[in-house]
């Protein structure tokens, strides 16, 4: 498992859950996923200097869900004191991870754990100082089961930092001057659409209101903090905040295509079409404009 864009679905089936088109294929993503963390990477170094008033010095950092790793090592370079281990499903995108460890000169201070949240928490030599989970959580079916997993694997007076919800990223404005207006929220919709379905599809899925501070204290933790860190990438928009853009409307032309009606879909078929002044590629009013949140909370001593 792996950080998501939001609820985007990927459009790749991988039969080895349920063979639902909810299934992830996590490495294929690989490249997609580093260049969208690449290009967040202000925000989490914000949210890291964040949670280093409440942690300043940790010896060791979890990244629970860590895909290949770009936060992971975001960690390493801004907490030049801790160990970081990137826990996650796919060896394919960890081995990602450890190649960029390399080339960042954080190797020394960085392992993986392959495996399958939160099991794989329990191959971690000793508990975490701050365990991080970054839109992994919203993966498992019992999210209150692994969330007191993860507090379990939090040393007393450790963080686990929660990284849940926010807004829907928006890249256009709502009239385009092509197709219907208001496309950006109907796509919304959908994605809240595919959302339910993904999460109803996962093993051993458990409803909760999705309430995350109630959710961390039912997990024995003590709330502390709630922020919301802004992207705002104005127009006109350079290349990486594009292909940002082209991969989320990507994702949800191939993953959710056949939800929408014909004129959305053609509309999504010229946004994506690199040759068409009104795509996405050369459009001078794309931005990107995001908002994540992190909840932070205590293990009592």
């Amino acid at each position: 498992m792996a950080h998501d864009h939001h609820h985007a679905p990927t459009g790749h089936a991988h039969g080895h859950a349920h063979g639902h088109d909810t299934d992830i294929d996590w490495a294929e993503m690989g490249p997609v996923l580093e260049s969208q963390a690449e290009l967040l990477a202000p925000l989490y170094r914000e949210a890291m200097g964040w949670l280093a008033e409440e942690t300043p010095e940790p010896g060791l950092i979890v990244d629970a869900g860590s895909g290949p790793g770009v936060v992971a090592c975001l960690f390493a370079e801004e907490f030049p004191g801790a160990r970081v281990a990137a826990v996650d499903g796919s060896g394919p995108l960890l081995e990602r991870a450890r190649e960029r460890a390399d080339r960042l000169g954080v190797a020394g201070r960085f392992t993986t754990v392959t495996g399958e949240l939160p099991e794989a928490l329990d191959e971690l030599d000793r508990p975490a100082d701050l365990l991080w989970a970054s839109r992994s959580l919203h993966h498992l079916g019992d999210q209150r089961a692994a969330l007191a997993a993860f507090a379990e694997r939090v040393a007393p007076g450790g963080t686990v930092a929660l990284l849940e919800g926010g807004l829907p990223a928006r890249y256009l404005p709502r009239d385009i001057g092509i197709g219907r207006p208001g496309l950006q929220s109907r796509l919304n919709a959908t994605e809240e659409e595919w959302f339910s379905r993904m999460r109803a599809e996962l093993p051993d899925a458990v409803t909760e209101t999705e309430d995350w501070p109630a959710l961390l204290t039912a997990a024995g933790l003590k709330p502390t903090r709630t922020r919301t860190f802004l992207l705002d990438l104005p127009a006109p928009a350079d290349e990486p905040a594009r292909a940002y853009a082209a991969a989320y409307f990507t994702r949800l032309r191939d993953g959710l295509g056949d939800t929408l009606d014909a004129e959305d879909r053609a509309t999504l078929d010229r946004l994506l079409d690199p040759a068409d002044p009104a795509g996405v590629h050369q459009r001078a009013d794309l931005f990107v404009l995001d908002a994540y949140t992190v909840y932070t909370a205590v293990r009592p001593r």
